[in-house]
């Protein structure tokens, strides 16, 4: 009897793995996070291959519907969890962000997007000697964003707090944010001109299509959607009509509404959520709203553990191995390394000194080798892979030896990546730190008027120019050119919670000494700032 109700689905397996995941990462979150440095993008792959058909065979998402619809499947998944990590991305950012630190982003976004796509799809030529630099141009395109699902679970870790400062956060997570949806241009000058029989229609599609079209309207359309609805917001709560809990589910709501409606009209879905976050939290008042708030890091978990999950499950180990069609373990094992080493750090280094944020080369350096692939690079591909034919086999051009190649391809650099970065960050520090270590400040301030003696744990130094703190900005700290170069007193700004973005949600908090001891780094915490700091606390 008990085995004739017994029923075993495809679905209810995807269940069990999910929560089961989710409950047992959950036990030792806090040993893994902090301890090891180990987050659910590392652990959920790995659970996601050994659950896999080339291991348990448990979870298979390749299995739940034809190759086609398996594309699919896979498309909308990778959407949903890229469309509310940069939706949320925006909305996190301090108010005009985006405005403020334009030039550094152009700077930052653009030259280095381009160089690695042609550096990338110079080194796919060489390794990969049958496809053209054309189709390894699109293949580039797929690797070439960074990917913020990785970023945004890195930077809020505990180790990036600790050890990276907050504007070299920040502007990693507002670039990979960018350029994930701008990788759509390069994607389709490569196909276009692989699939266009002239060279001339080509670039005027590319043009009309994938600038106009995709990227300007899609950044329009989420800037006005964001706009509009953060003022239907603030009219709805100055007549009571809403409530907190609305506000905190609309990282969901906005995030799928501004997706599906640029998605209807064939724009950038991903760059119209993105700018939506970023024009919803233009003005600080949505942030108010949700400050405190943990719902979004709840729904980042659970969607970033699915995610990885998926992706390791997903995974085509056997496309790895094709010597028929010249694509072998030790090609893409240098593949691998070469993209590292290339893509981003060459840019980076040349380029840093036009990017404020990025003071000096071994924050270069970091930043440069802080360009991970992941959820991005396989939606990219995916949608690569459905604007082509079905492939022949053998096949008979380049559009068919594209389609063969570009999964495969990716995917290996992909996991390549997640192992990479997911591990790297716990041992990549210059001496005690990227930009030297953050002294954190945390004390029970009980207004007693006796001034703690951590106070006095400052070295004097030498005058600076005062430290000003914008509120418009949320703890966006400016300083005068060439004054406190290595200071990062991130830990004492007025930062609203941002888990994705490494921000603790208490502006004053002191590790144990024993745990972050003072550095000669740490001794431009100048007394007399800290007593400006305590003299303000105090009566709190």
């Amino acid at each position: 009897m008990a085995l004739e109700l017994l029923d075993i689905t495809a679905s209810g397996l995807a269940y069990i793995c999910l929560g089961g995941f989710v409950v047992v990462f959950s036990l030792f979150s806090l040993l893994m996070k902090d301890k090891l440095y180990l987050n659910e993008v590392v652990l959920g792959t790995a659970f996601g291959i050994v659950i896999g058909p080339y291991a348990g065979n448990i979870f298979d998402p390749r299995s739940w519907s034809s190759s086609e619809g398996s594309q699919n499947i896979t498309l909308e998944v990778m959407r949903i969890v890229l469309a509310t990590g940069l939706f949320a991305i925006g909305i996190e950012l301090p108010n005009n962000y985006m405005w403020k630190h334009a030039k550094s982003l152009s700077a930052m976004v653009i030259p280095t997007m381009a160089a690695g796509w042609l550096i990338t799809g110079g080194i796919l030529r060489a390794l990969l000697p049958r496809l053209s630099y054309v189709s390894c141009l699109a293949i580039a395109a797929c690797l070439t964003p960074t990917d913020p699902i990785i970023c945004a679970a890195i930077v809020g870790g505990k180790f990036a707090v600790k050890h990276v400062p907050v504007n070299l956060r920040r502007i990693l997570s507002a670039e990979s944010a960018a350029n994930d949806g701008l990788a759509y241009p390069f994607l389709s000058i490569s196909i276009y001109l692989t699939v266009e029989s002239s060279k001339k229609v080509a670039f005027g599609k590319w043009f009309l299509v994938g600038w106009l079209y995709q990227v300007i309207l899609g950044v329009v359309l989420g800037v006005v959607m964001g706009f509009v609805f953060s003022h239907l917001f603030q009219l709805s709560k100055r007549k009571g009509f809403i409530d907190r809990e609305s506000y905190v589910a609309q990282y969901i709501a906005m995030s799928f509404l501004t997706v599906g409606v640029a998605r209807t009209i064939g724009s950038d879905d991903l760059l119209a959520a993105f700018a939506a976050g970023i024009a919803m939290s233009w003005d600080g008042h949505f942030n108010e709203q949700i400050e405190g708030e943990i719902f979004a890091s709840v729904i980042d978990l659970v969607l970033n553990c699915a995610c990885f999950i998926y992706i390791g499950a997903w995974l085509p180990f056997k496309d790895f191995n094709m010597p028929s069609l010249g694509i072998e373990p030790w090609r893409l094992t240098v593949l691998l390394i070469s993209v590292a080493l290339l893509r981003r750090i060459p840019p980076v280094m040349l380029l840093y000194k036009w990017i404020p944020e990025i003071s000096s080369w071994q924050e270069a350096l970091f930043s440069g080798h802080f360009g991970p692939m992941g959820v991005g690079a396989v939606f990219i591909s995916t949608l690569a892979l459905s604007e082509l034919a079905t492939p022949h086999n053998p096949p008979q051009n380049q559009e068919d030896l594209l389609a063969l190649y570009i999964q495969p391809v990716v995917a290996f650099v992909v996991l390549g990546s997640i192992i990479i970065h997911g591990l790297s960050i716990p041992f990549f520090s210059f001496g005690k730190g990227v930009h030297g270590r953050t002294l954190s400040l945390s004390a029970t301030l009980i207004g007693t008027g006796a001034i703690p003696d951590w106070v006095f744990w400052a070295r004097p130094a030498s005058p600076v120019t005062a430290v000003t703190m914008t509120s418009s900005d949320q703890g966006d700290i400016e300083r005068n050119p060439g004054v406190g170069a290595d200071l990062d007193i991130s830990a004492v700004s007025s930062a609203r919670p941002s888990p994705r973005l490494g921000i603790s949600t208490l502006p004053l908090q002191r590790q144990p000494s024993d745990s972050n001891p003072v550095s000669d780094c740490d001794c431009v915490f100048l007394r007399s700032q800290l007593l400006i700091i305590w003299t303000e606390c105090a009566p709190c």
